[in-house]
């Protein structure tokens, strides 16, 4: 999908996989990423750092989202940043869909 040329919805760019985590680069770039997440329900990402800045978008779903040691809960349509060189982790309370915004400059 060419953002610039076409008109879509971005939900639908990335499906539910049982017992997985999907995702899908939506545009990436030297200065930045847009990737699409898709978490079953129990999935998750370990607890990592990231040299940048990133944005979350939460679609569909519900998320726990822990940060420095703060749990966030996010349900659709909420949004939350996670500050670069912070430890952070995600897990799917329910399943759950969203976008990754990296800003990497």
């Amino acid at each position: 999908m060419n953002i610039i040329e076409e008109t879509g919805s971005l939900i639908s760019l990335v499906d539910y996989q049982d017992g997985s985590v999907v995702s899908k680069e939506v545009i990436k770039k030297e200065k930045g990423t847009v990737t699409l997440f898709a978490f079953d329900k129990g999935q998750g990402l370990s607890e990592h750092t990231a040299p940048f800045d990133a944005l979350v978008y939460i679609f569909d779903g519900k998320a726990e989202i822990s940060i420095a040691g703060k749990q966030y809960c996010l349900k659709a349509g909420e949004t939350i940043i996670m500050p670069a060189n912070k430890p952070h982790s995600l897990k799917a309370i329910e399943r759950f869909k969203m976008l990754l915004v990296m800003i990497k400059a």
